[in-house]
């Protein structure tokens, strides 16, 4: 019997190995580049010689993908000018000799502080790599299991793209516990609270709202074996038109009205009527989520 191996526990680099083929990964730019962040080095703060982010292509069953992921161990996976250089690079490359896909390990807490707006224009760079990738016929699908999860401006990039990968621990959403506590008061978000906490951003609430698409166990050969169907499934980029937009409009207005008064993601689960094992078989979910829209 092969004993799991945490997705959560698992460095960027350890991730990247457990997803793809063996043997098959080539590494852009990696720490041999010696690319580091300038604008760490000159606050004296220490730095990594990848800038915190692992970029590159290999064959995950077989197919050729390009393949992104972020270290949460190294600034909690925060994005500065380098670390997005990369990203945005790698985006680039996709478009330049297309993959089947693009697979985005997100671990992220957003901007890095110390690199202020060379972050943030490094976040909408991405995007718009992103949507470049995209409109080229790429899809890109983001693995959200990481210990700083997906917030900020990758939380954002999380949700444009094609399908989210999430584990029950994973985290996904705009504005951390953290900085919620500290602009609105602990009255109004307890980061200590960690039941909360995963309450309202964890993987299985994402899960049952429809934000991510797919649940999985933390385990690297269930993220890959999620990444392996929607392989199989051939599965493109989602169309964004005026008409695709509108109707994602109104579900949410459909369902902001539908459950204005819920406060918790039991009262969401219990609605559903399904067990966790539902829950992370998409199709059964996906049925019943539309018979109560």
């Amino acid at each position: 019997m092969t004993r799991p191996r945490s997705y959560r526990e698992a460095t960027a680099r350890r991730r990247v190995a457990g997803l793809l083929d063996a043997g098959t990964f080539t590494e852009w730019v990696g720490p041999g580049a010696r690319a580091t962040s300038p604008h760490l080095a000159a606050l004296g703060a220490p730095v990594s010689f990848d800038d915190g982010v692992v970029v590159g292509e290999g064959r995950l069953a077989g197919e050729r993908v390009v393949v992104i992921a972020q270290e949460g161990l190294f600034n909690g996976g925060a994005v500065g000018e380098v670390h997005g250089a990369k990203i945005r690079g790698a985006f680039e490359r996709a478009c330049a000799e297309p993959p089947r896909a693009v697979v985005f390990c997100i671990d992220s807490g957003g901007v890095r502080l110390h690199e202020a707006n060379a972050g943030l224009l490094a976040i909408s760079e991405i995007m718009r790599a992103q949507f470049a990738a995209q409109s080229a016929g790429i899809p890109v699908w983001a693995l959200v299991g990481g210990a700083c999860g997906a917030f900020g401006g990758m939380g954002i990039v999380a949700r444009l793209c094609d399908a989210v990968v999430m584990s029950e621990e994973g985290r996904l959403g705009l504005s951390g516990p953290e900085v919620i506590e500290t602009v609105k008061g602990v009255e109004e978000f307890d980061a200590r609270d960690r039941a909360l906490v995963w309450r309202v951003t964890g993987g299985k609430i994402r899960r049952t709202l429809g934000e991510a698409t797919h649940l999985v166990e933390d385990d690297l050969t269930a993220f890959r074996e999620a990444v392996a169907a929607l392989l199989s499934s051939r599965q493109g980029p989602v169309p964004f038109t005026l008409e695709t937009l509108q109707a994602a409009q109104a579900g949410l207005e459909g369902r902001a009205a539908r459950d204005a008064a819920v406060r918790d993601g039991q009262v969401l689960w219990d609605r559903l009527g399904l067990d966790d094992a539902a829950l992370m078989e998409t199709a059964q979910f996906n049925r019943r989520l539309q018979e109560l829209s």
